[in-house]
C-alpha cells in the first residue's frame, strides 16, 4: 500500500512536467489535422521544428503564469482556433492563412455572412480530439507556491528570447535549404502543407516588410524615370474620351481549364465581341493574367491602377492595407491633371480592403459605396451587375458635360460563396457529366454579368461623348467551382502541373470604344500592371513616364505577375532589375515635389 502510494505521489508530482512535454506535440498533430495528416505529409525535419516553436511557446507561457492548465489551454485554444481558421480559409479561398491576414479581419467579417461554415466530420473530430486533450490537461498541475515573480518573469523572458532566436534561425534561406524545408512563397498551398502551419507562419512573417532591391539607390531610380518623361505628357488640347473601368468580381471563362458542355453559353455577348475584336476597329480583346485566384481582388486592382507588379512583393500580401500609407503615383492622379474627374465606385462596404483610405491616396475624387446604391437589385445578397450598370449610366448623364469623366467600378454580384442556396436566386445553366451546385450557380452568374455588360455597350454605343469601356475579371473563383471541370478533363486541383496552374491565373478582358482606337492591329494577350498603359494608348492618350516604361517593357516582357513571367527572345535580362527598382521608388520611396 505504501509503495502504491508513493507510485501515485510520483506520477502526481512529475504529470504537470510530463503534461508541458507531451502535450504541445498533440497540439500541432491536431493543428495540422483539420485538413491533412501532420504525421505523413509534412516532412520529418519539418515536423520537429514545428514541435520545438510549441514547446517553446508552451514553457514560455507556463513561466509566465505559472500554471501548467492555463498554458496548455492558452496554447491549445490559439492553435485549436487557429487551424479552424485557416480551414475556412483555405476551404473559401483555395489559399492558407499567411500573416498579413490579419489586416484582412475586418474585410473578411464583413462577407462571412455570405458562405456556409458547416462543418465536415473531418473538423467535427478535429475540435472533439483538441476538447478531450483540455480535459486531461486540466488534471496537470505543478506545485508553484513557492516560486517567485522575480524568476518567473525572467524566464519568461529568457523563453521568449529563445522563441524570437529560433524563429530567427528558422527564416534564414541556407537553414531551410540545408533542412529541407520548402521556402517557395508563390506555391503557398504546398508550402503550408510540407512544412506545417506554424512553420510556414514564422518562415512568412519577414515579408511583412519589403527590401529594396540589390543596388538600389534613390536617385538612380528618379533619374531612371524621368529618362522615360518626354513633352508628350504635357495636357493636350481637344475632347478627351470618357474612360470607363469595371473590374468585374470572378468574371472568367473557365473554358480555358478544359472542354466542358454547359447547356447554354454563359456569356454570348463576350464570346460574340471575341469574334468581332478579330476585325472591329473598335475592339481589342485577349487574355488577362493576374495574380491572384478565387480571392483577395484588392490585388488585381492595385496592379492595374498604379502598374505596379505582385511579381516583386510577397505571396499574398496586400499593398491595400500593408504598404500604402501616403499618396503614390497612380492612372487617377495623372489623369486627373489631364482635366479628367475621377470617380472609384464599390456596391459593398467601404472598409473592404481599406478603400476608402486607399482610393483618396490614389487620386480618386469621388467615391461610392454600398449605402449610395439607392435603386439597387440584389442578387443573392449582393448587388446585380445591372444595378452597377445603371450607377455608372446615371453618373455619366448627371456629370458635366464636356469633361472627361475616369470611373472605376469594383463589381459585386458574382462574389462566393458558390454553394449557398438562395430563394431569389435559381441557375440555369448545368454542366454535362457533373451535377456541381457552386458551378452551376457561377456559370449562371456569368451570364447576368454578360447582359448586364451588353446593356451598358448598349447605352454608350449612342452616346454622344467618346467613351472607352474597359471591362476585366479579377480572378477565377476558387476551387470548390473549377474542380468539376478540372475533372471532367482529367485532372485535380491537388496535382495541377506548373503549366495547368498557370491557367487558373487567366481572365477575359476587353477594350471596347464608341470610337475607332489607337494602333488597334490585333488582339493581345498581357497581365493587369499593363493593362492601364494599353488604355491609355488605344485612347489616344500620352502616357506618363511610369507607363512609357511599362509599354517598352512588355514588348520583352509581355506578361509579370505573381506567378508568371514570360520573356520575349532575346530580351535584356536587366529589364526585370529596372521594374523592381522603378516600382519600389513608385511605391516605398516616392515623394510628391522631390
Amino acid at each position: 500500500m505504501e509503495k502504491s502510494k508513493k507510485i501515485i505521489t510520483g506520477i502526481n508530482k512529475y504529470k504537470g512536467w510530463a503534461a508541458l512535454i507531451l502535450f504541445p506535440p498533440v497540439h500541432f498533430y491536431l493543428l495540422e489535422a483539420y485538413t491533412h495528416n501532420g504525421f505523413t505529409e509534412v516532412r520529418h525535419w519539418s515536423q520537429l521544428f514545428n514541435i520545438v516553436l510549441f514547446e517553446l511557446a508552451a514553457w514560455m507561457l507556463f513561466a509566465a503564469v505559472r500554471s501548467v492548465r492555463a498554458a496548455l489551454w492558452t496554447e491549445g485554444i490559439l492553435a485549436m482556433a487557429l487551424g479552424l481558421a485557416n480551414y475556412y480559409v483555405y476551404t473559401f479561398r483555395s489559399l492558407p492563412l499567411v500573416p498579413w491576414d490579419l489586416l484582412s479581419a475586418g474585410t473578411a467579417a464583413s462577407v462571412a455572412g455570405n458562405y456556409d461554415f458547416t462543418p465536415t466530420a473531418r473538423v467535427v473530430l478535429v475540435v472533439l480530439g483538441f476538447l478531450l486533450v483540455f480535459v486531461l490537461e486540466g488534471f496537470c498541475k505543478i506545485d508553484t507556491k513557492k516560486w517567485k515573480w522575480r524568476y518567473s518573469l525572467p524566464a519568461a523572458m529568457a523563453l521568449c528570447l529563445l522563441l524570437g532566436g529560433f524563429s530567427g534561425v528558422l527564416q534564414q534561406e541556407d537553414f531551410q535549404n540545408r533542412h529541407m524545408m520548402y521556402n517557395k512563397l508563390f506555391t503557398p498551398v504546398f508550402m503550408w502543407q510540407v512544412n506545417g502551419f506554424a512553420l510556414t507562419m514564422v518562415m512568412e512573417l519577414p515579408y511583412l516588410a519589403v527590401d529594396k532591391p540589390t543596388g538600389y539607390q534613390r536617385e538612380e531610380a528618379k533619374e531612371l524615370l524621368a529618362s522615360y518623361k518626354t513633352e508628350s505628357e504635357e495636357n493636350e488640347e481637344g475632347q478627351k474620351p470618357n474612360l470607363i473601368v469595371i473590374m468585374n468580381e470572378a468574371f472568367s471563362d473557365l473554358g480555358v481549364l478544359g472542354d466542358f458542355t454547359p447547356t447554354k453559353d454563359y456569356m454570348p455577348y463576350f464570346h460574340q465581341l471575341e469574334e468581332e475584336s478579330k476585325t472591329a476597329p473598335n475592339i481589342i480583346s485577349g487574355s488577362l493574367h493576374v495574380s491572384v485566384c478565387g480571392g483577395n481582388t484588392a490585388n488585381t486592382e492595385f496592379e492595374f491602377l498604379t502598374g505596379n507588379s505582385m511579381a516583386f512583393l510577397p505571396q499574398g500580401s496586400i499593398p491595400y492595407q500593408q504598404y500604402i500609407k501616403q499618396k503614390i503615383p497612380a492612372l487617377p492622379w495623372y489623369l486627373k491633371e489631364q482635366g479628367y474627374e475621377t470617380y472609384a465606385m464599390h456596391p459593398y462596404y467601404a472598409s473592404g480592403w481599406d478603400r476608402d483610405t486607399v482610393y483618396p491616396l490614389l487620386g480618386f475624387s469621388q467615391m461610392e459605396f454600398l449605402e449610395d446604391y439607392g435603386r439597387r437589385e440584389l442578387i443573392r445578397d449582393f448587388v446585380s451587375d445591372q444595378s452597377c450598370v445603371d450607377k455608372i449610366i446615371d453618373t455619366y448623364e448627371q456629370k458635366e458635360a464636356g469633361r472627361p469623366m475616369f470611373l472605376f467600378q469594383v463589381t459585386m454580384q458574382n462574389h462566393g460563396a458558390y454553394s449557398t442556396v438562395y430563394d431569389d436566386f435559381t441557375p440555369d445553366i448545368t454542366v454535362e457529366g457533373t451535377s456541381s451546385y457552386a458551378l452551376a450557380t457561377y456559370l449562371s452568374l456569368i451570364k447576368r454579368s454578360d447582359e448586364a455588360l451588353e446593356a451598358l455597350l448598349s447605352y454608350f454605343e449612342k452616346a454622344d461623348e467618346p467613351v472607352m469601356v474597359v471591362f476585366f475579371g479579377d480572378h477565377q473563383p476558387n476551387d470548390t467551382v473549377a474542380e468539376p471541370i478540372l475533372r471532367l478533363n482529367g485532372m485535380s486541383y491537388r496535382t495541377l502541373t506548373e503549366e495547368q496552374t498557370r491557367l487558373r491565373y487567366q481572365v477575359p478582358y476587353l477594350i471596347w470604344a464608341n470610337f475607332s482606337l489607337e494602333g488597334n492591329t490585333h488582339n493581345f494577350d498581357t497581365s493587369a500592371n499593363y493593362l492601364g498603359a494599353k488604355m491609355l494608348n488605344a485612347a489616344g492618350l500620352k502616357l506618363p513616364a511610369y507607363q512609357t516604361f511599362l509599354e517598352e517593357l512588355s514588348a520583352e516582357h509581355p506578361i509579370v505577375t505573381a506567378v508568371r513571367q514570360d520573356a520575349a527572345q532575346g530580351s535584356a535580362a536587366d529589364a526585370m532589375e529596372a521594374y523592381k527598382k522603378l516600382q519600389y521608388y513608385q511605391l516605398f520611396d516616392w515623394q510628391e515635389g522631390r
